[in-house]
């Protein structure tokens, strides 16, 4: 089978297994009472994430880490401001998704699909979104949205990236 056809299988198999849940919950109560923790809203999206990518995982498919990342990182932006209150947050949070996307790349990239470029794409989009976010808190959010931590942060992040930038350097020398 193709790459376009196991996408769709596995897309089919996404659609059925939402709609199966969705079923059960409305026919079966105690279905619902046993799962209710787990069918909250921010952590649904968090587990349609982990759907998406073992489904992936499951027809071979290593593309699917990314929207897997971001139906999982949007429903982790989510779980943050349903537990913290904070729905504030939404104006720089939205720049988490470019990074989101980095992350579904670079497992993308570890599952086997183009390793070297994907690893690179996904650290650059990484950082990227890392500076966005940064500066639209720093706007939007206050000045002091990593408080006391921000130093430290930041410098993690900065090396990080120093660090993913050298490996890639490194296996594209192997490679060549």
């Amino acid at each position: 089978m193709n790459k376009t056809g196991r996408s769709q299988l596995a897309l089919g198999v996404i659609l059925l297994l939402v709609g199966g849940w969705f079923l059960l919950n409305e026919v079966n109560p105690s279905f619902q009472n046993f799962f209710e923790p787990y069918t909250e809203w921010p952590v649904n999206m968090l587990l349609i994430g982990a759907g998406i990518l073992v489904i992936g995982l499951a027809t071979g498919s290593p593309g699917m880490a990314v929207p897997a990342a971001i139906v999982a990182g949007i429903g982790g932006i989510f779980y943050y401001q349903e537990t913290s209150g904070n729905w504030d947050s939404w104006s720089y949070m939205w720049t988490l998704i470019p990074g989101f996307v980095g992350v579904g790349t670079v497992l993308q990239g570890l599952l086997g699909e183009n390793t070297g470029p994907n690893l690179k794409r996904g650290l650059n989009l990484m950082v990227i979104s890392a500076v966005l976010f940064l500066v639209f808190a720093a706007f939007l959010g206050g000045w002091n949205i990593l408080g006391e931590f921000g130093p430290a942060v930041l410098l993690i992040l900065l090396g990080l990236y120093v660090l993913g930038s050298g490996l890639y350097k490194t296996f594209r020398k192997r490679e060549g």
